[in-house]
């Protein structure tokens, strides 16, 4: 099974979430498809079109690099869910299946998971002890819900390849950019971003798919098939989710010995970020109701999921 796939082949979902899945599946179809890693082969918005049209079996993406496509998918990114990117992310898989995967938005392929990045964190080349300070700054923002988020917050978006940022921060082309903590190692930003507000279960969450070719699956068995979503679905979902909060905890980890300084937002920016932001979910709703899926009620469960997720989570510490 060739995956086509893009970021560096040190960051998390290369050195860890494919290579895992791929293990699972050789081990479910008792090594009778075996996956490949394929580099370099388009940008991470062709990766559909590489799958849908055969050129590879399977890839992945980020739903933010699809504006107006991707309309239902956002519901892992509004804010204040008060829970962190596995339970996000086992939520996001549960109400695909129950409500969203209907509207049919990634087109022809099966979709084999569902997750979200860690909390997407505030990174500044300058000081920053709060959120009013981000009034007029120019910010670079990845697409999706964090366009919203921006516009709330007073910032100037600039939108760019998450490649072209190291440059723009280093040239003061951006004062700074939303992304999640292990950017800081991973695209060297500790290095030009050494400044960074923190909220708790951060600003959004950042959904991406997990999707393999109907060519593909006809040309094998329905055991395999099966073998395959058996150790796809909700399971490589939640597993993605904690290889990329994983690869977070070691990054900021990493910034703080480079002598990066990372403030805690306070109780009054969390409180402001939740009036700021209030009305972005009612947003959603008018933006989905094409989609003629029931939209309330999907991200009522959405939510409840993943905070019942995230309540287990903290039980066991």
């Amino acid at each position: 099974m060739r995956v086509a796939t893009w970021l560096s082949p040190t960051s998390e979902m290369n050195a860890t979430v494919l290579p895992i899945w791929g293990k699972w599946i050789e081990e479910a179809t008792e090594g009778r498809v075996r996956l490949k890693l394929e580099h370099d082969l388009g940008a991470p918005q062709s990766m559909i079109d590489l799958v849908q049209d055969g050129a590879v079996d399977a890839s992945w993406t980020y739903h933010g690099y699809f504006p107006g496509r991707f309309k239902l998918t956002t519901i892992a990114e509004l804010p204040n869910l008060g829970a962190g990117a596995e339970a996000a992310s086992v939520a996001h898989w549960k109400i695909h299946e129950k409500y969203l995967a209907k509207a049919h938005e990634h087109g022809e392929v099966v979709v084999a998971g569902l997750f979200t990045h860690g909390p997407g964190e505030i990174h500044m080349r300058s000081p920053i002890n709060s959120l009013s300070e981000l009034a007029d700054k120019k910010i670079r923002i990845g697409g999706g819900v964090q366009n919203a988020i921006g516009q709330q917050l007073g910032i100037t978006g600039v939108a760019a390849p998450t490649t072209k940022v190291y440059e723009m921060l280093t040239q003061g082309v951006v004062d700074g950019v939303f992304n999640p903590m292990n950017t800081k190692r991973s695209m060297r930003f500790k290095e030009v971003a050494p400044y960074t507000l923190k909220m708790p279960h951060g600003l959004y969450l950042g959904s991406f798919g997990i999707f393999i070719g109907e060519d593909f699956f006809d040309r094998i068995s329905s055991e395999d098939r099966e073998a395959i979503m058996a150790v796809s679905g909700e399971k490589l979902s939640a597993m993605a989710a904690r290889a990329w909060v994983q690869a977070d905890q070691e990054a900021e980890q990493d910034a703080l010995e480079y002598g990066n300084t990372i403030t805690p937002a306070s109780e009054q920016d969390v409180q402001l970020f939740a009036e700021l932001t209030q009305n972005i979910e009612q947003d959603w709703l008018q933006d989905v109701a094409d989609r003629k899926v029931d939209a309330p009620q999907a991200l009522q469960e959405f939510r409840q999921i993943a905070r019942d997720y995230q309540a287990q989570l903290d039980s066991q510490g």
